[in-house]
């Protein structure tokens, strides 16, 4: 089978149809340049150049060949471009694994950055909750986990990436609806659409905690995992709720969002979680250079 010098030699001589000019272009004398087309002449079966004493001409043959050697030749270099990206970080693929609430809090900024920092490289999404995710990377199934602060894992890292507030959702003819704002007392007694204990663990216990803190009891009314799930009851009429202040950007109809007093600031966290044993070069530079920690918290 040919080679890649050859197929450019005959370029070469192809476009300059002179062997000085075609030499001079690659840097060689005549003489190599002549046995790189005889060979390849001989390699393929077919004579390319009609080469006289005073002309140099493409045979019929050669005319035909040109377009494949030149497109042969950049696959060739674009194929080892490509594979020179890969390592940097440059080209690849990323599969991240994120929950609803993280679908809204972060999840548009990342793509954003990502687009323009990391253009060539693929990010595929699993909308999953938390815990699926630690188990998924520990599989090796994701690369990146955007997660609640629920569990550790030997051999799985995490950093804080977004912190947020958390706010009252009231449906809108609600006797509180029309206060400038809550406080978490006045969720005391009220019926309250809570977070599930087993799949929304986190903020189950974040809001119990919150709750117990200054000694109110709502009274829950149903359990639910997804924040968009709440907020249709919310909008039902069902009960109150204490969302991520990111659930706004929902806009429900039917539903008003209050801020809380007596919460401390930002309580609810996401974080990133990855393998850290992950070599995937696009995992690294999707960390290093879209989510560096000191932007996104």
């Amino acid at each position: 089978m040919f080679s890649l010098p050859r197929l450019t030699c005959f370029i070469a001589v192809a476009e300059e149809l002179h062997f000085g000019r075609a030499a001079e272009r690659l840097h060689m004398t005549q003489p190599p340049l002549s046995r790189q087309i005889q060979q390849l002449e001989n390699e393929l079966g077919v004579q390319l150049i009609d080469r006289t004493s005073r002309s140099v001409t493409l045979t019929a043959a050669g005319a035909a060949f040109l377009p494949d050697a030149r497109h042969i030749v950049r696959l060739s270099e674009s194929a080892v471009l490509t594979v020179r990206r890969v390592p940097a970080g440059d080209l690849g693929s990323v599969i991240i694994g994120f929950t609803g609430a993280s679908a809204h809090a972060i999840l548009p900024r990342l793509l954003d950055a990502a687009r323009t920092t990391l253009p060539d490289v693929k990010l595929l999404l699993r909308e999953m909750v938390s815990s699926a995710q630690i188990e998924a990377l520990s599989r090796g199934e994701l690369d990146l986990g955007l997660v609640r602060p629920i569990m550790t894992r030997p051999g799985i890292a995490t950093r804080p990436i977004h912190h947020e507030r958390l706010v009252a959702a009231l449906p809108e003819d609600h006797p509180l609806a029309d206060a400038e704002h809550l406080a978490i007392e006045d969720f005391d007694d009220q019926p309250v659409i809570m977070y599930s204990p087993v799949d929304a663990r986190y903020f189950n216990e974040l809001l119990i905690s919150t709750f117990t803190a200054v000694g109110a009891s709502p009274r829950y009314v149903q359990y639910v995992t997804q924040v968009h799930t709440m907020l249709v009851l919310v909008r039902s009429g069902i009960g109150m709720a204490l969302v991520p202040e990111s659930a706004m950007t929902m806009h429900p109809d039917g539903v008003v969002f209050k801020q809380v007093t007596a919460v401390r600031d930002r309580p609810v966290q996401m974080n990133a979680a990855w393998r850290a044993d992950n070599t995937n070069p696009a995992l690294l530079r999707l960390m290093n250079d879209v989510l560096p920690a000191r932007e996104w918290i």
